[in-house]
């Protein structure tokens, strides 16, 4: 406990003491009163001051409240309600800027009139300025409004739906929502239902026993065993065959399954989160999904928004993956590129953003990428022409062929033979930079021989 007003009985400051998230407490007109340690570690509030700090201007550097300048309040809201109250902020912290879920919790004094409010602050681990890999990045208003459902929902232990067109960062969604929730010490464990048969998917998710079936030579533990006491991510649920979702509905009601092969009943205890792309409605009412399994996954739904519903969060992202790939050390976007990134549609979504911003950091002649770059790496026509040329010197020595105009077979061929030079045979980086799957990258080079 830390207090800052020396005339506060100290008994309103030891519950802070209580609390395992930074907390303050705060007068009627936004003073800061006392603060936990945990709060001066995590916002870096100064030990000694000539007027009491106030909450806005430590927060946001604001010379007036939040609902004066354009956010809400939630001191005010809790003053009017006189009840608790929760939004989420963008908080100045040592670190940078930093999503914060915060929570008013209005406190009245012997007489029963508001006298001070504890605030709890809750850091969110989203990406800022600086980003790892599973973090997702964004400031919009559009990334806020899904931020804060994913904040309120990942502390509960109910299934929710994660909603999105494909490329649109639902498992970064879904990694959020794990690593904010009280499961965030175990594992969040994920499986790609798309593209499996009903007996790989049972045995993946369920695990199998030596003998269950033909290539059964060994006891393989399941998924499910995998997320105990954690996360279990089941990505693209809307492609989970009919006679398997049974299966699933039986272990979502239950917490117990059998692995394949054997007739002894385990119990599993874990947090599910799906995501689809797909409309289950729709294939709930064509009889495609059942309805049972539907409003047991469906518990609490967030949609994650198209990257086209939030455009201003595109400079933060291009920034963002170009410092991520290793090839984007030292570069930086002009504004006229930022801009041309700005204007592209993105069927794909934050994904296929991605792989641009890799393209530009391999096509880039210099540490600065301009909008010549970022069209050509939209186009793909820097891609063929750098692989055509890379080969254009050997070309020009062997005989004539008597082959012309390449083939779009030819020309892709060349495109994954460039590829893997620059990646060094790297299949996952090269896959990423060609904006198809590693699955779709090995069939490719079988096919080439």
């Amino acid at each position: 406990m830390n207090l800052i007003a020396s005339d506060i009985d100290p008994t309103y400051a030891r519950m802070l003491d209580g609390y395992e998230s930074p907390a303050i407490l705060v007068s009627r007109n936004y003073e800061i009163l006392a603060t936990n340690d945990l709060y001066r570690e995590a916002f870096g509030l100064p030990e000694t001051a000539a007027t009491l700090p106030r909450c806005y201007a430590v927060s946001h550097g604001y010379d007036r409240p939040c609902d004066e300048a354009g956010e809400t309040c939630p001191l005010a809201a809790a003053t009017a309600s006189g009840e608790r109250e929760r939004v989420l902020h963008i908080h100045e912290t040592p670190k940078g800027r930093e999503h914060v879920d915060v929570e008013m919790l209005p406190i009245a004094d012997e007489t029963g009139e508001l006298a001070f409010f504890i605030e709890l602050l809750r850091p969110l681990p989203t990406a800022g300025e600086q980003a790892a890999s599973q973090d997702m990045a964004g400031q919009s208003p559009a990334f806020n409004a899904m931020l804060s459902v994913i904040s309120r929902v990942a502390r509960s232990d109910v299934a929710v739906l994660l909603a999105g067109e494909s490329g649109a960062g639902k498992e970064l969604a879904a990694h959020t929502l794990h690593r904010n929730s009280l499961r965030h010490r175990a594992q969040m464990v994920t499986l790609e239902c798309a593209g499996l048969t009903e007996t790989l998917f049972e045995s993946e998710l369920f695990g199998h026993v030596r003998g269950a079936f033909t290539g059964a030579n060994y006891h393989k533990a399941g998924l499910v065993e995998a997320a105990n006491g954690g996360t279990l991510f089941l990505d693209e649920i809307g492609d989970v065959p009919l006679p398997l979702q049974v299966k699933l509905l039986r272990l979502i009601e239950t917490g117990t399954y059998r692995q394949v092969g054997s007739t002894d009943v385990r119990h599993a205890d874990f947090r599910l989160v799906c995501a689809t792309h797909k409309d289950l409605d729709g294939m709930v009412a064509e009889g495609r999904f059942r309805q049972d399994l539907y409003y047991r996954i469906n518990v609490f739904p967030v949609r994650v928004p198209a990257l086209r519903e939030r455009p201003e969060d595109i400079p933060l992202l291009a920034n963002t993956f170009l410092r991520a790939t290793g090839q984007g050390i030292g570069m930086h976007f002009t504004e006229s590129a930022i801009q041309r990134l700005r204007s592209h549609d993105y069927p794909g979504n934050v994904r296929e953003l991605r792989n641009i911003v890799t393209r530009c950091s391999i096509i880039g002649n210099s540490n600065v990428i301009d909008r010549s770059v970022v069209e050509r790496a939209i186009t793909g026509q820097a891609l063929q022409a750098d692989a055509v040329a890379s080969g254009a010197a050997s070309l020009q020595q062997a005989p004539d062929s008597g082959a012309g105009v390449k083939t779009l077979q030819e020309v892709e061929s060349q495109h994954l033979d460039f590829l893997m030079r620059q990646f060094a045979g790297n299949k996952d980086a090269v896959a990423q930079a060609a904006g198809i799957s590693v699955r779709s990258l090995y069939r490719r080079l079988a096919a080439k021989g």
